[in-house]
């Protein structure tokens, strides 16, 4: 799965504890204990993935090696297992989510795994047929977000960087299109399934839309430039922040922390790029404000009951 299908499913996936921990039955580490690998080569260092083709990862594992530390990567192909698998004591780690997912898990299942160390964010973007700039695009224009709870929210937070809408109460990654301010916003707002986004720029009314990275082939080649894009420090990424994952208690592992500097290095950074098709923007953040970010919507997802 792409990172913009990732994003596609990260609130909509139910978060169901029972499956996972049936589907998990006989593939995690040895004992299922929670106490954490030593990294040896007799007991390396479990980490739950979701790409374990991308040739990325083979850089990593062989640095971690030449630093004496064994690593071992347990592929999943069901979004929901790498953090089940984390809580039962499966894994030792993982790194595939964003944020936001990592929350909408927290809450719904009352757990508290931590974000210990960024990898990635991966923007979305916004295009248009008719402007090459999103300060031509009329007052009153008709712009296209997909509909899906995920997207849809961190669409709103785009255009509302763009200066193209505002959203009540400065908006957040649970905001709807009834949180747009018609009356403080330049542009009407219409979400349809996000496959639909591409096409949508051909109707005369539609000046743009936010359109995943999956679906900006089936925009024509001349306009596959966006005319937006947020900066990756913006804070309307945030949420979108892909992370490494630990229990609370292992949030401070010195070997864990080597590892996250090891997979900061050019070469396999540069792999994580290019992986991404040259969409991905390395992140650094400290374990402690992607604490803070999380913290932040968890709030925001138990307010909305």
């Amino acid at each position: 799965m792409s990172r913009s299908r990732f994003s596609l499913v990260a609130r909509s996936a139910a978060i169901l504890g029972v499956v996972g921990s049936l589907a998990l039955a006989g593939c995690g580490r040895a004992g299922g204990d929670d106490a954490v690998a030593a990294g040896s080569k007799e007991d390396p260092i479990v980490i739950g993935i979701v790409s374990s083709g991308e040739a990325y990862w083979d850089t990593f594992k062989a640095k971690a090696e030449a630093e004496g530390i064994y690593v071992e990567l347990k592929n999943f192909s069901d979004y929901q297992l790498p953090n089940q698998g984390l809580s039962d004591g499966d894994l030792d780690l993982n790194q595939f989510q964003h944020l936001q997912f990592l929350a909408d898990y927290n809450v719904k299942t009352g757990s508290d795994l931590t974000p210990i160390g960024a990898t990635a964010v991966y923007p979305l973007d916004l295009y248009s047929t008719k402007v090459d700039d999103v300060a031509d695009i009329p007052d009153g224009a008709e712009v296209a977000i997909p509909n899906d709870a995920s997207n849809q929210a961190r669409a709103l937070l785009v255009l509302q960087d763009a200066g193209l809408v505002t959203l009540k109460d400065g908006g957040n990654s649970f905001s709807t299109t009834a949180d747009v301010v018609a009356d403080q916003s330049k542009v009407k707002v219409t979400a349809l399934k996000a496959d639909q986004t591409p096409s949508a720029l051909q109707d005369p009314q539609v000046y743009a839309a936010i359109v995943n990275n999956d679906y900006v082939p089936n925009i024509d080649a001349a306009h596959q430039k966006p005319v937006y894009s947020t900066d990756a420090d913006s804070s309307a990424n945030d949420p979108y922040i892909n992370v490494w994952v630990s229990r609370k208690a292992d949030a401070d592992n010195p070997t864990f922390a080597k590892l996250i500097t090891l997979f900061h290095e050019a070469d396999v950074t540069d792999g994580v790029v290019e992986a991404s098709g040259g969409t991905g923007v390395i992140k650094d953040n400290s374990a402690q404000e992607l604490q803070g970010i999380l913290a932040t919507i968890e709030k925001n997802e138990k307010a909305q009951g």
